[in-house]
């Protein structure tokens, strides 16, 4: 560890009490694990396209669309609606015929994403020194379902269904800490995603970019307190 990295490691440790996680894509591998699950579906279907590439567009909908959703600022929809309508709509362009149970069952595979291989004995040498707990855009009761998969009890798990929002809102990283009655300040948020660090630090959060796909972070300026490769990484930096 570097000079740098030993003033951040210090700052850190000093001033973050609880660690909060985004689930779909940080703790669990939502790209190969959806993949892998809608494969055999998808030959089913006769369809000869890349199922890498259909997960792709189906999370690249979803995502457009529950922004559109939080912009529009007509009320909450439920991650699972816009799940059902994200996927509907990439069969459609791919030509392949469905049925509204196999929607719902294509949407439900999310439920049942397994974590990367580094998160788990990461997330247990965390948790002798932090609060650990998850903030996701999914429902309540999807996050309720993922558990068992993901097989480690998080101190809360929270849907931004209490802020009435999806992230990167900032109404639902201040929700999460009016929950767990913690200042903004001492809470590090630690996403895979860009846009969640970058929501996370506007509403005072300090941020750690789990940097896996080896991209780089971009030009905003709520930067990162701290890049790291996976969660083995993060947990040498924060812990003594």
């Amino acid at each position: 560890m570097g000079t740098m990295d030993a003033d951040v490691s210090g700052l850190l440790r000093r001033g973050v009490t609880t660690v909060m996680f985004d689930q779909y894509g940080t703790v669990v591998d939502m790209q190969a694990g959806l993949t892998e699950m809608v494969a055999p579906f998808l030959t089913g279907k006769g369809w000869r396209g890349d199922p890498h590439r259909f997960v792709t567009w189906w999370r690249r909908t979803h995502f457009e669309d529950s922004m559109i959703d939080s912009l529009c600022d007509r009320g909450h929809t439920s991650y699972r609606e816009i799940g059902q309508r994200a996927v509907a709509q990439v069969m459609r362009r791919a030509g392949i015929d469905f049925t509204a149970d196999e929607v719902r069952w294509l949407v439900s595979r999310i439920e049942r994403l397994k974590p990367f291989p580094d998160v788990l004995a990461a997330l247990g040498r965390l948790r002798r020194q932090y609060r650990l707990a998850i903030l996701s855009n999914g429902d309540r009761d999807m996050l309720e379902a993922a558990k068992p998969h993901i097989g480690f009890d998080f101190d809360a798990v929270i849907s931004v269904e209490a802020a009435g929002y999806f992230k990167p809102h900032r109404a639902t990283y201040a929700r999460a800490c009016e929950i767990l009655v913690v200042d903004p300040s001492s809470v590090l948020f630690v996403a895979n995603h860009a846009f969640d660090c970058i929501g996370a630090k506007a509403a005072g959060m300090r941020t750690a970019f789990i940097g896996r796909r080896k991209r780089p972070f971009g030009g905003s300026p709520h930067q990162p307190d701290l890049i790291v490769e996976d969660f083995a990484a993060l947990a040498q930096v924060l812990c003594a």
